[in-house]
C-alpha cells in the first residue's frame, strides 16, 4: 500500500533506517541545528566524537540500543586515554561534564524518534543526573581580587577582570562588544551586549548597573582613551578581529599568570567564578530575580551554577539570631509597649534569657571553652536584654551587619535614641542590664 500511494505522490518514500549509520545521522543532525550558536556546536561536537569514538561512524543507528546507552555512560567515565580521545580529555570526565553529554545523546537521538528513523530512544531512561559540579565553585573574596587587579599588566586588563568581578559580565563576549555609547554615566547603568543569549527573545541586551566598585576602573580606561574611541576594551576587541571569532581569544592562560604573579593559586573556571562571587553577593542585598535581570542568566540556572553557600553564612547565622522564633520554657517573652515608636513602626520586645538558658552555670559541662569565659560573659548568659523587631524589618539586617563597625560613641548614641523613643518602660528595662551587655555588646560580632 505504502509503495501504491508513493507512486501517485500523496505520500514521499520513507527512507530506510537500514541504510542510516549513527555517522551519517550526527552530521545531518549538526548541519540542520542552524537555530544554535557556534559554541554550543562545538559543545554538541564533543558528544557526538564521544558516540562515533564508542560505536563507530559505521554503526547502523537501529541496532544501538538501551545496554548500549548504559556502555555510553560508563565510557565517558573512563580516562580518555582508555576512551581513545584527544589529549585535551586525557583525564576523566567530570560528573556534571558525563551528565550533560548523556542528556545530549538522548536529544540527538530523540530527533531520530521523531523523524521516524528509529522506533524507540536507547537514552530515555538515562538519567541525565546533576549537571551542576559545586567542586569546582570558589568564591574569590574582595581582598584576593584586589591583588589580582593590582597584578595586571595595564587598565584594560584591570577592567576586564573588574567588569567580570564586580559587573558580572561574561568575558570576553560581552566586555569586548562594549561601546562607550552604551556607558550611561549620568544614571549609573550600561548596556550590555549578549552574543550568548541574542537567540532569545528580548534577551540580546540588559541594562546592568554601574556598581561603586567597578567605576574607577571603568574611568581609569576612559580618561586613558582617544578622543572618538568607539570600543571600551580595543584591544580585545583587535584581537578577536584579528583571529576571527572572539572564541578563538585564549585570556584564560594569560589570566592564569596574573593570579600566580599576584600570588593566589589559580581557581576553578577562572572567568566563571568571578561571576559566580558576583551573584553571590549581589543576591545578598538585592531580589534573586534582579540580580538574575543583571547578570543575564534566570532565577533557576544562578541557583544551580552560580551561588554559593559561603563561611560568613554559618558565621552570620552563629552571630544573628532568627527572627520569629517561638517561645520555649527557656525564654520568656514580655511585650515592652502597645504603641512602642520604631523605625517602621514595629512592634518591639525584650528577650529574657532565663536560669534555663544555654550555658547556665547549673548546667556547665565543665569543658575548657566554658571554663575560659569571664564572670562579665557569665552574668550576661544568665540575664540578657536583647530588643528585636517582631516585624519582618529589612532595618534590621542593616543595623546587625553595620554594629560591629560601629564605634562605642556611635553605639551609646543608638541606646540613646531607643531610650527616648521608647520611654521609661524599655529604659528600665535595659538599665537591669550593665553597658556591655546591652544589645549584643557581648556577643562576638561586637569584638
Amino acid at each position: 500500500m505504502e509503495q501504491k500511494l508513493v507512486a501517485v505522490g500523496p505520500i514521499h518514500p520513507r527512507e530506510s533506517t537500514k541504510s542510516i549509520t549513527l555517522g551519517e545521522f550526527l552530521n545531518a543532525y549538526l548541519a540542520r541545528r542552524s537555530d544554535v550558536k557556534e559554541g554550543t556546536k562545538t559543545f554538541y561536537g564533543h558528544t557526538q566524537r564521544n558516540l562515533i569514538g564508542l560505536f563507530g561512524a559505521d554503526r547502523l543507528l537501529n541496532s544501538i540500543n538501551a545496554g548500549d546507552a548504559d556502555d555510553f555512560r560508563r565510557h565517558l567515565q573512563q580516562p580518555g586515554t582508555k576512551r581513545g580521545e584527544k589529549s585535551l580529555e586525557k583525564n576523566p570526565l567530570s560528573a556534571a561534564t558525563v551528565a550533560r553529554r548523556c542528556s545530549l545523546a538522548r536529544t540527538f537521538f530523540r530527533d531520530a524518534v521523531r523523524r521516524k528513523l528509529i522506533d524507540v530512544n536507547p537514552f530515555e531512561d538515562i538519567g541525565g543526573g546533576n549537571k551542576a559540579n559545586p567542586d569546582r565553585a570558589h568564591f574569590i573574596d574582595k581582598e584576593t581580587i584586589a591583588k589580582v587587579i593590582d597584578a595586571c599588566p595595564n587598565a584594560e586588563w584591570r577592567l576586564q577582570v573588574a567588569l567580570s568581578r564586580f559587573g558580572g559580565v561574561r568575558v570576553p563576549s560581552e566586555a569586548l562588544t562594549l561601546h562607550w555609547r552604551d556607558i550611561d554615566w549620568s544614571a549609573d547603568r550600561m548596556l550590555i551586549h549578549s552574543p550568548k543569549t541574542e537567540h532569545h527573545a528580548g534577551k540580546g541586551t540588559r541594562v546592568v548597573p554601574l556598581f561603586a566598585e567597578l567605576r574607577p576602573y571603568l574611568e581609569d580606561v576612559f580618561d586613558q582613551a582617544p578622543e572618538g574611541s568607539d570600543f571600551v576594551l580595543p584591544s580585545l576587541q583587535r584581537e578577536a578581529a584579528q583571529l576571527g571569532d572572539w572564541r578563538a581569544v585564549n585570556l584564560r592562560t594569560r589570566f592564569q599568570k596574573i593570579v600566580k604573579k599576584a600570588g593566589q593559586a589559580p581557581w576553578p573556571r577562572l572567568w566563571h567564578n568571578l561571576r559566580a562571587s558576583r551573584q553571590t553577593e549581589l543576591t545578598e542585598q538585592f531580589p534573586a530575580h534582579v540580580v538574575s535581570a543583571w547578570l543575564g542568566n534566570s532565577e533557576r540556572i544562578a541557583a544551580q551554577h552560580y551561588l554559593q553557600v559561603l563561611d560568613s553564612h554559618f558565621q552570620k547565622a552563629a552571630r544573628i539570631p532568627a527572627r520569629d522564633t517561638p517561645a520555649s520554657d527557656d525564654f520568656e517573652t514580655h511585650r515592652v509597649t502597645e504603641n512602642a515608636k520604631t523605625l517602621g513602626n514595629s512592634r518591639v520586645f525584650v528577650s529574657k534569657l532565663g536560669d534555663g538558658g544555654f550555658d547556665s552555670p547549673s548546667n556547665s559541662s565543665g569543658k575548657a571553652g566554658h571554663q575560659a569565659r569571664g564572670d562579665a560573659e557569665s552574668d550576661a548568659s544568665t540575664e540578657m536584654a536583647e530588643v528585636i523587631l517582631a516585624d519582618d524589618d529589612a532595618g534590621l539586617t542593616t543595623i546587625l551587619d553595620a554594629w560591629p563597625k560601629l564605634s562605642a560613641d556611635a553605639r551609646r548614641a543608638v541606646f540613646g535614641f531607643v531610650d527616648r523613643e521608647l520611654g521609661a518602660e524599655v529604659g528600665e528595662a535595659a538599665a537591669t542590664v550593665s553597658g556591655s551587655q546591652r544589645i549584643g555588646l557581648a556577643s562576638p560580632m561586637c569584638k
